[in-house]
């Protein structure tokens, strides 16, 4: 393939390679031409001209394909454009002669088509340049049409259309000679002929005037004759047309009018045209009489849905302002289509046409028209219904039947009503909360005119009233119990009128349907009214027979409607409910046959429709509330659906008695019946099997029905991917509403809500806008079959036999159309049962039911109709799946492989190969490995038949089957397989758009079978890899869609498998142009490729589609391409794109798309997106917003035209006409929603984003840098314009925003501003956001979470000054007074768990402000230096806050609102006790629910709970703690019982309780909701609910009550201390496990205080009795430690997993393991590091807990930890600080070795080993080694000094230990480090004065001498630095105590030591002057030491002077010089004392 890359065409090359190859090799040449021409130099160019044209002209005789030509004739025209074009005129005439060829063989046609697309080419690329040489061409091309065969009539349509565009309105004089040529090729039998001619005229009437003057008419009689009997592709093409030339018609182009006076149509002219089609069709107004007896000349169904396309494309032509001005005209005018009888001929044709206006004005409405224009739509809507009811009131009301014309207008108006109500209804809902003006307006008064309709004569007129209303309460929710109260008030008001009753009804079942849209649901009490009303309605029935039918429908239509409220509802009505089922059927055989016997017909029928509707609600129970279907409850609905069955089988006998107008009613039992029993469990009705099986298959057989009604479900039975086959990919069109009447089964998509009431108030199927049932007798067959597939697998193997050879005598028995609708039918009932088979994982059965299946199957594989073929290929496959076995499955495939060698018709060809394919999907690759090679041999053969392109496009369909189910095994295949599918790409022809299909979907199944070896180099993955990529090119240029569609599919695999070859630069501007394509597959596709591109390369994509903009915008020329991508970019496309799509797939993916690009570019290009999402936000409905907006814009846009380049100001086309809408509500969600995602990536990115400061010096350095912080000000805008919006969705996202930036920016400070924040600026716009969310009228949600908001805000900490607060906490009072007004006090319009979340919303901000008032409250009280009494004296302590805190602190807002504030957190707090109980318990829950909750909505209440309980708990624990439990609150509560707190379930009892008790029960509260959640927090709470709660259980541990209390019950302790373990194991955050061990050390202290009282009292007892005294504390006198009671070992258990967990090392087991490599101790991080210590520090206080006997179980292991920890830490520091685990592990070991309690008699020798051994350890871990380089000696050293210190008694004498210590002390002296000298000598001084001379005097003894050889030693090496000098001076007062302590005989020997030592330190007077800083100090300190001794031991110190004469002059000398030195010096000196000199830092803790 490289060898083509070159720019003449390598015909050496081209001659080695094999014939095969050739035409690849060909179009791989023109593709690279085709791209190089474009961007090559010039010259170079005209160079190779002459050879070039030569070799191109060559290959139009070389028979091209359709691809090769296509190419070819562009790059000919691309050179002649680019080089010379003297030439030109030659190859035009080589192009003509072949044209005029006489040659007809069909060798010679691919020559003749490629010089039409040559001719074609040039024109368009060079139009008038090639000057007069047109009209021959095109006389030529004419000519050549008359004669030419379809692929060639195809070809010169296209290419005379290319002429037409390249010449514009210079071809004037050929339009006519075109027109008449083109206009009766309109209705060619070929249809790619009919799109080809479409595309030409549509072309035409650009500049032919005539066609949309003169010739207006016939224009539109071709269109509809153009409409009958075509395919979707002409439709779309001829729909096109018409409607682009009827607007033309009414608004021409300025251009074309100029030229000739012209008489423009008028609107109403154009639309009566339109109309002719809609009604009577292509034929005209003269029927021939051959149409009248075809059957009373209706209107062919493709016309009107071709017709119903032209009228949306003409008003999409003409734009949405046009519609908004003309709209009045275009809605009656559909309106009165509906209206006519020729479009309502019977009831399917009636449904048809309401079908098509619907879809007109949906699509029109919905998409053209932006949010204030759909309201006014809406307006003119109401006023049109209510200008058609008036007319049938008049009617109605008209007693003396004058008006006999009447009747007709009456039954023709509902098909109005039915329009124009439904597309009220969706507008509506649509516009969601937007809709509000449109509701509330009086002048409208919607809801009036909407309601008025529920009392129209017809039904389909009240149900579809019904469903707007249901749409308007799920638009708007607060209208849901409004709507509901009215209308069951109306129903009570006019039982007596039959149409009230059912309207009405229909209007109550529909918003009880709505209810489950509603997140907030309706009051509970609404369900007990509906049950009233329904029963009262049942009950009275029989009163009135006039009304019976209607109130048993309605009656029993409500209770239907009421089971979709869900179990929570129903459970309370289920025993009334069932009562009344049970009453409707007989009881016994013996009642029924009586009631047959008596009643007449008019009495059946009210029973039937009573009974139907009884099983109706029934089937609605079973669906909606299957937590309620006990097995009791199933017992008990089975004996009335026993009774129905058995009633089912006598109804024939009845209808036969009271006439066949009963079979409808009937049948409508049947229906129900099935539904039901489709949905139990078949095991229940297991005994009826046989009489329902009967009926079943009688059902759908068609016994008893005499008209052919096939079932609807075998399409979606069978398999999704062979919808090519089946043509069902019309599914998944823009159109798709209206092509479904095209469909070939009865009545599709004929569904109508009439059809079955019951379906409005049922969910709405997926993707469906409105519920549309269809027709009675399909729906019951569609049930029937449905039934079929769930019983099936359940009936005996007998049975079945039986059933499938009835099967196949029926199919016997019927003949011709009957024959394919049984055959339909049952082959939808086999499919369904082997679907019910696998899903039930059972088998077929044995033999012989195998083999009449297969037989049944087999027989319709050569079935005529396509349908059947395929359903009978799926029905194999799922046999094999089935039964599972191998040789059954060869037998199959071996049937078929024979049949296909032998078989030469289409048929059966088609059939067997489709069956091979499914056979290898059910089975899998392994199953059917065997065949492969047979298959993939016959597949490939027959997918090259060229005379059939059914057989190609079945068997290529298969193959793709076969390498999709085989995987890898198919990989020796792939080459012979890719070469197939490039030469039918490069050979079918475009117009059998099926077969290119199928290649698609085999390229991209051999992409995934290759797979990731795309990504290869070798030479054979090379290949295939290019040949996929060419396969890829050949089918984007492919003219279909879908064909586009599977190409980028291909690429999308590609790219995924080997991203390096697919070139972007290419693709995605190819993406970007389908974004715009009328077909909803491609666009699809194309948004799902954008989608995985901007998962890896956003930034590429979005560049190249902008190159691309900038591109197509510098070339005008280039008006093919019409893309609006502005400087907004792809981003902004797509996003325009959401509000147009209504696509859920698309939708999802655009905003996926959206949501990669912005995770990888929205921190890098900040301000654009912050833009994108501001436009969008920006654009509200209100015209006050939307005007303040624009000035602002046009101010930036002033600012930005300077540097914008001209390339980017383009737009496109067509862009004033069409002005785009307002982004919709939903999008702006979505942007809101963005701007969230903006926020978190920016500080997942930089923490410069929220730096004020750092932001702007960044920007001063990079002007183009971007950070969040900047743009605040838009931000805090944009998330007011969302909060403050009509719609609710987006109050909700806006007020999430604003959260979110309060959060992220509450602590940037103002750097202009010391001490204040950058949000305070922002405070009014933060209090006006918030203020319309605690309007009455706002819904709960948005209230609880502006509560949130405001609670987040006040908390922040922004606003210090408590006036500025006062406007946001004003809010919060006022919510309080609502929440303290208790239950049902106003009138509620949602349910009671909204109000719960409301209040508990409240409740949770005020528990919020609390905790941080609070937390500012303790630092104000921890920084005065007052003293501060202790808080636990509750008289003072108002004053006492008084007296400390700042005046303005938040808590004196919180203050006053505590008393009450209390009360509703613990009932709060007390509900959610009770709500957490497990469901055994849940008999013990109050009856009538609790302080915020109402039994009935439990379950919703339990998640507002769970959401809101932690920071309540915190608070409340605040306030027990600082109230010391709320002891003055109980005062007063003794005096009045609260009076404003809502009813709480301990109101009256707790007045009587004691203190103690009411401390007790709200102990056992708050540590049973903290220790219940702690126990198990779920993964998914947040990790703040457990800081939350390990918090409020810290702070109530401080207050006394609560030590006291858990102290008493140690198991409680236990158990606390077990689940914090335990919470330990499951959540890592540092912050929560220091958070643990302050719950711990609380616990523990309450335990110590408690020991300690025990203790105390029993000291004084034992004062007055001298007894033996119990040991008091843990392990009593024998030591022992219980697990599971003992508080000590649980803690054990806990401090020493969080060792662990930190210092690995001191596990002893990870030493011994073989894998272990020795840790080196290292700098723990700071939060482990401060969770050591607090362990450690713990740990020590355990000991204290024990009796003497219990600490000696402990000491061991503690000492041990302690120890280990104080070894792992003890690490040096550069600045000599001691890490806080060493000094905690030293702080623990002194505490344990100082302890009293460890010296009682009875342990004392335990004792004395444990004390030593662990000295022998702290001596083994500081011994010098060279793994621990870096250990900290001091610690090490101070460790051992603690010991000799405080444990003298138990060391003395013991040798060893002696001798290490000493060895240690050594080590040191003689250290390099200074540092570790000086605090050796401060250790060594406090044991040589330790008070036991027998510990003190051996050290001495060793260590005194080295000490003074060292101090000696300094006369040689004076101290260099400071460290050094203190060192020295810490020795030498080392010697001086020891002079001190010496006995006064000694003295002057020691004096004699120390005297000559210090004098050595003296300089002489001239050497002073020179000597460094520290040299002198050491001068200085040695004079005055000498200077203090002399006068303290004044004898000793003469003698030692007099010895020693140089001393002697030294000192004079030296006392001298410093006399000598001026007072100033003197004075300096003085003032610096000497210490300053040494470093400083000391031990932060003092041991000793």
């Amino acid at each position: 393939m490289e060898l083509a890359h070159s720019l003449l065409l390598n015909e050496d090359a081209l001659a080695q390679i094999t014939e095969a190859k050739r035409p690849v090799f060909i179009f791989e040449w023109l593709r690279f031409l085709d791209k190089v021409l474009v961007a090559a130099n010039k010259v170079d160019v005209k160079e190779k001209q002459k050879k070039l044209v030569e070799q191109l002209t060559g290959l139009i005789s070389s028979a091209p394909g359709p691809p090769t030509r296509k190419l070819l004739a562009k790059n000919l025209a691309t050179l002649y454009s680019i080089g010379d074009t003297f030439t030109v005129f030659q190859t035009l005439d080589k192009c003509n002669d072949i044209i005029k060829s006489k040659d007809d063989t069909p060798a010679y046609l691919p020559t003749k088509l490629a010089a039409v697309a040559c001719v074609g080419a040039f024109y368009e690329k060079m139009g008038r340049m090639l000057g007069s040489s047109f009209p021959d061409t095109i006389n030529n091309l004419l000519k050549a049409l008359k004669s030419a065969e379809s692929q060639g009539r195809g070809e010169i349509l296209l290419s005379l259309q290319k002429v037409l565009s390249g010449l514009g309105g210079a071809a004037a004089s050929c339009h006519r000679d075109i027109y008449k040529n083109a206009r009766s090729l309109l209705t060619d039998r070929s249809m790619a002929v009919r799109c080809a001619v479409a595309k030409c005229l549509l072309e035409l009437q650009n500049e032919a005037v005539f066609m949309w003057t003169t010739e207006l008419e016939n224009v539109a009689t071709l269109c509809f004759k153009a409409l009958e009997g075509s395919n979707y592709g002409v439709r779309v093409a001829v729909a096109k047309l018409l409607g682009t030339v009827m607007a033309t018609a009414l608004m021409p182009k300025q251009a074309a009018v100029m030229r000739q006076n012209v008489k423009r149509a008028t609107l109403e002219e154009v639309l009566e045209l339109m109309a002719t089609g809609f009604l009577r069709g292509g034929s005209g107004f003269l029927k021939s009489g051959g149409e009248m007896l075809k059957g009373g000349g209706s209107v062919s169904r493709e016309v009107r849905v071709g017709v119903t396309q032209a009228y949306v494309v003409f008003v999409t032509s003409l734009g949405g302002q046009w519609l908004e001005r003309n709209f009045a005209t275009f809605l009656s005018h559909v309106l009165d289509l509906v209206s006519h009888p020729r479009a309502t001929q019977t009831h399917v044709e009636a449904v048809y046409s309401r079908r098509c206006v619907s879809f007109m004005l949906r699509a029109t409405l919905g998409g053209l028209l932006g949010e204030k224009a759909q309201i006014a739509a809406g307006k003119e809507i109401c006023q049109a219904i209510s200008k058609q009811m008036r007319a049938v009131e008049a009617v109605v009301n008209d007693i003396s039947g004058e008006n006999k014309a009447g009747a007709a207008d009456v039954s023709a108006s509902q098909h109005v009503m039915v329009c124009a109500l439904k597309e009220l209804g969706s507008l509506v809902q649509s516009l969601s909360a937007t809709a509000s003006p449109l509701i509330q307006e009086p002048s409208i008064g919607l809801l009036e005119t909407v309601t008025s309709v529920l009392l129209h004569p017809s039904m389909a007129a009240r149900l579809a009233a019904a469903w707007c209303l249901r749409c308007v309460a799920v638009a708007l929710p607060y209208q849901l119990t409004p709507l509901l109260d009215r209308c069951a008030e109306r129903i009570n008001n006019l039982k007596s009128s039959p149409e009230a009753v059912s309207g009405y009804s229909f209007a109550m079942a529909a918003l009880l349907g709505g209810v489950h849209q509603c997140p907030l649901g309706i009051p509970h009490s609404k369900g007990k009214l509906v049950v009233s009303i329904a029963e009262d309605l049942l009950r009275t029935a029989a009163q009135n027979s006039r009304l019976s039918l209607q109130r048993t429908q309605a009656g029993w239509l409500l209770l239907g409607a009421l089971m979709t409220l869900g179990s929570s509802l129903v459970r309370y009505h289920l025993p009334k409910m069932l009562l009344l089922w049970r009453n409707v059927f007989p009881r016994s055989q013996k009642e029924l046959e009586a009631e047959k016997a008596r009643g007449d017909s008019f009495t059946w029928q009210v029973t039937l429709e009573g009974r139907a509707g009884a099983l109706c609600a029934m089937r609605s129970f079973v669906a909606h509330c299957p937590e309620l279907l006990t097995e009791d409850v199933i017992r008990r609905l089975m004996t009335p659906i026993e009774c129905a069955m058995t009633m089912m089988s006598q109804v024939p006998a009845i209808i036969k008695v009271h006439g066949a107008h009963l079979k409808a009613s009937a049948a409508m039992v049947r229906l129900r019946l099935y539904d039901i029993l489709a949905l139990l469990p078949p095991k229940t009705y297991e005994g009826s099997f046989n009489a329902l099986l009967r009926e079943l298959v009688a059902e759908f057989t068609l016994t008893d029905n005499s008209a052919n009604t096939t079932t609807s479900l075998l399409r979606s039975l069978c398999h999704y991917d062979d919808s090519v086959l089946m043509g069902s990919w019309l599914q998944e069109t823009d159109h798709k509403s209206i092509e479904d009447q095209l469909q070939p089964n009865s009545a599709s998509g004929s569904g109508a809500l009439e059809h079955d009431p019951s379906s409005i108030y049922l969910r709405i199927p997926v993707g469906e806008a409105i519920p549309g049932p269809l027709p009675l007798g399909v729906s019951v067959i569609d049930a029937s079959v449905a039934l079929f597939g769930v019983v099936f697998p359940h009936v005996s193997f007998k049975h079945r036999l039986q059933m499938l050879d009835h099967f196949a005598e029926c199919i016997k028995q019927a003949k011709g159309v009957r024959q394919q609708a049984v055959q339909l039918n049952i082959f939808t009932a086999v499919l369904s049962a082997l679907k019910g088979l696998a899903e039930n994982k059972s088998t077929l059965g044995p033999e012989e039911v195998r083999k009449s299946a297969l037989a049944l199957v087999m027989g319709a594989l050569d079935n005529p109709n396509p349908i059947l073929r395929c359903a009978a290929g799926e029905a194999l496959g799922r046999m094999a799946q089935v039964v599972g076995e191998a040789t059954f499955i060869a037998r199959m495939a071996q049937t078929s492989f024979d049949k296909l060698k032998s078989a030469r018709d289409v048929v059966s060809r088609t059939g067997h190969s489709l069956a091979l394919g499914c056979l290898h999907r059910y089975v899998g690759g392994i199953g059917s490995g065997q065949h492969l090679k047979t298959s993939v041999s016959i597949l490939l053969a027959l997918a090259q038949d060229g005379s059939s392109h059914e057989v190609q496009t079945w068997a290529l369909h298969s193959l793709a089957l076969i390498v999709d189910s085989s995987g890898p095994m198919y990989r020796g295949y792939v080459e012979p397989t890719l070469s197939l599918v490039l030469t039918l790409l490069l050979t079918v022809p475009p117009s059998h758009t099926e077969v290119h299909q199928c290649l698609g979907r085999c390229l991209g199944a051999l992409i995934t079978t290759v797979g990731p070896e795309l990504q290869g180099n070798g030479a054979t993955i090379s290949t295939i890899r290019s040949s996929c990529l060419v396969g890829c090119a050949i089918m984007q240029d492919h003219s279909d869609s879908l064909v586009q569609a599977a190409a980028i599919s291909c690429l999308q695999q590609l790219h995924m498998f080997a991203p390096r070859h697919v070139n972007l630069s290419s693709l995605v501007p190819c993406l970007c142009v389908h974004l715009c394509s009328s077909h909803l597959l491609l666009r699809r596709a194309a948004v799902a490729c954008l989608r995985q591109l901007a998962q890896r390369e956003a930034a590429e994509v979005c560049e190249y589609a902008m190159t691309m903009a900038k591109r197509s915008g510098d070339n005008k020329d280039n008006t093919t391409i019409n893309l609006n991508i502005t400087e907004t970019g792809l981003e902004g496309v797509l996003f325009g794109m959401l509000d147009r799509e209504t696509d859920r797939k698309l939708c999802s993916d655009i905003h996926d798309t959206l949501g990669h690009m912005l995770s990888s570019l929205a921190v890098e290009k900040l301000s654009h997106w912050l833009k994108l999402c501001k436009d969008v936000l920006a654009a509200t409905t209100d015209v006050g917003g939307a005007l303040a907006f624009e000035v602002e814009k046009d101010e930036e846009d002033s600012e930005k035209k300077d540097e914008m380049d001209d390339d980017t100001m383009f737009t496109g086309l067509g862009e004033e006409s069409k002005p785009s809408v307002a982004p919709r509500w939903v999008t702006r969600v979505f942007a809101a929603d963005c701007l969230c995602r903006i926020i978190l990536l920016c500080e997942n990115a930089d923490k410069a984003h929220f730096d004020l400061a750092t932001a702007r010096s960044a920007k001063a350095r990079n002007p183009k840098g971007d950070l969040l912080v900047l743009h605040l000000s838009d931000l805090i805008r944009m998330a007011f314009m969302a909060a403050t919006d009509h719609s609710n969705q987006l109050r909700m996202a806006g007020l999430q925003a604003l959260e979110d930036i309060i959060k992220k920016f509450a602590s940037v400070p103002e750097p202009e501003f010391p001490g204040h924040v950058i949000l305070e600026q922002y405070q009014a716009n933060v209090g006006a956001a918030l203020r319309p969310a605690f309007s009455p009228d706002t819904p709960s949600d948005i209230t609880a979470k502006a509560c949130q908001v405001c609670s987040t805000w006040i908390g922040s900490g922004v606003v210090s000054d408590l006036n500025d607060l006062r406007r946001v906490h004003n809010l919060l009072v006022s919510s309080l007074d609502k929440v303290q007004a208790g239950k049902g006090s106003s009138s509620q319009l949602y349910s009671e768990s909204a109000t719960t979340m409301e209040k508990l919303a409240v409740l949770k901000a005020w528990a919020e402000v609390y905790v941080v008032a609070m937390k500012i409250k303790k630092e104000a009280e921890s920084k005065p230096a007052k003293p501060v009494r202790s808080v636990d004296d509750d008289e003072e302590e108002e004053d006492l806050s008084a007296n400390v805190l700042p005046p303005d602190s938040l808590i004196t807002l919180v203050q006053p609102e505590l008393p009450s504030l209390s009360h509703l957190w613990l009932a709060m707090l007390r509900d959610y006790a009770l709500l957490t109980l497990p469901a055994e318990f849940s008999s013990q829950l109050p009856p009538d629910g609790g302080a915020f909750y109402t039994p009935e909505t439990i379950d919703t209440a339990r998640l507002h709970y769970r959401s809101s309980w932690a920071p309540v708990l915190h608070a409340v624990a605040l306030w027990l703690s600082s109230t010391g439990f709320g002891a003055d609150e109980e005062k007063e509560e003794v005096t009045s019982p609260p009076s404003k707190a809502p009813n709480l379930p301990q109101g009256a009892s707790s007045t009587t309780k004691t203190f103690e008790e009411s401390v007790q029960d709200r102990m056992h509260l708050m540590l049973g909701v903290s220790i219940e959640f702690l126990c198990f927090p779920r993964p998914e709470e947040p990790i703040e609910h457990v800081m939350s709660c390990l918090q409020a259980l810290c702070t109530l541990l401080e207050s006394l009550c609560a030590k006291t209390h858990i102290a008493e019950d140690q198991l409680l302790a236990v158990e606390l201390l077990n689940v914090l373990h335990r919470l330990l194991l499951t959540r890592d955050p540092p912050a929560v496990q220091l958070q643990v061990t302050a719950v711990v050390q609380e616990t523990l202290r309450a335990a110590q205080d408690h020991l300690q009282r025990q203790r105390t009292s029993e000291g004084k007892e034992e004062e007055r009795e001298k007894d033996s005294r119990p040991s008091l504390g843990e392990g009593g006198e024998t030591g022992e430690l219980v697990p599971g009671k003992s508080l000590v070992f649980a803690a054990m258990e806990l401090l020493v997993f969080i060792l662990v967990r930190h210092l690995p090392q001191l596990n002893t087991r990870v030493k011994e393991s073989p894998s272990h490599v020795p840790f080196r101790p290292q700098r723990l991080p700071e939060e482990s590091a401060r969770l050591v210590a607090n362990t450690v520090s713990i740990l020590a206080e355990l000991p204290s807990l024990c009796s003497p006997a219990g600490s000696m179980t402990i000491l061991p292991t503690v000492l041990f930890l302690i120890i280990g920890v104080l070894k792992e830490t003890a690490v040096k520091t550069t600045d000599n600080s001691v890490p806080v685990p060493v000094s905690a592990a030293l702080q623990g070991i002194k505490t344990i070795i100082t302890s009293p309690l460890v010296r009682g008699e009875s342990t004392q020798t335990q004792w004395t080993g444990l004390v030593r051994s662990s000295l022998a350890s702290v001596l083994e871990y500081s011994h010098p080694d060279e793994s621990r380089p870096d250990m900290d000696q001091v610690s090490m050293l101070t460790a051992i000094t603690l010991f000799l210190l405080s444990a003298s008694n138990e060391l003395v004498g013991v040798t060893v230990l002696q001798k290490g210590c000493m060895e240690r002390f050594r080590n040191a002296l003689n250290s390099s480090d200074s540092w570790v000298q000086a605090r050796c000598y401060q250790l060594l001084l406090s044991v040589f004065q330790h008070s036991s001379r027998a510990l003190s005097a051996p050290y001495i003894h060793a260590l005194a001498p080295l000490m003074v050889e060292k101090l000696k030693a300094v006369e040689r090496s004076r101290p260099g630095t400071a460290a050094e000098l203190h060192a020295v001076q810490e020795g030498i007062r080392v010697l001086e105590n020891l002079v001190g302590m010496g006995e006064e005989q000694n003295r002057v020997q020691l004096l004699a030591l120390l005297v000559p030592t210090l004098v050595s330190y003296l300089l002489d007077e001239n050497a002073i002057s020179s000597a460094p800083q520290i040299s002198k100090s050491l001068h200085d300190f040695a004079l005055q030491n000498l200077m203090r001794i002399g006068p303290l031991y004044p004898a000793a110190f003469k003698i030692v002077i007099g010895a020693a004469p140089e001393l002697k002059i030294r000192l004079e000398s030296a006392i001298r010089a410093n006399q000598a030195s001026s007072k100033a010096k003197d004075a300096a000196r003085q003032a610096q004392p000497t210490v300053q000199t040494a470093p400083t830092i000391k031990l932060k803790t003092s041991f000793f």
